[in-house]
């Protein structure tokens, strides 16, 4: 999954027609290396979605503007606004996310 490394380049992704899927992480956590393990998959069995991840302490500012309050989150955006969120703590097991992406189109 590609790392988003500027504002900008975060600002031109969510801004686009398609799904775009915003993993906030850090390097630290273990729930998010645990996520990392299964997203493979989960990437895999939607490709109607674009996916990217992000440090949720290098973008602080982002992350508090998108109301991240745990990590990993996954949020998704079209358009420009940010229409789904799943909060770390229902971000657990591939079951809890493929739901999730389920119901977002």
């Amino acid at each position: 999954m590609e790392r988003i490394e500027s504002e900008d380049q975060y600002r031109n992704l969510i801004n686009g027609d398609d799904l775009t899927v915003i993993k906030f992480d850090t390097n630290w956590c273990p729930d998010c290396k645990t996520l990392d393990r299964f997203m493979v998959d989960i990437i895999e069995k939607n490709n109607d979605k674009q996916f990217f991840a992000m440090d949720a302490e290098k973008f602080q500012d982002l992350a508090e503007q998108n109301e991240v309050r745990g990590i990993p989150s996954l949020l998704v955006y079209r358009n420009g606004e940010k229409i789904a969120h799943l909060h770390s703590k229902f971000a657990k097991t591939p079951t809890q996310v493929a739901e999730y992406l389920a119901t977002v189109e």
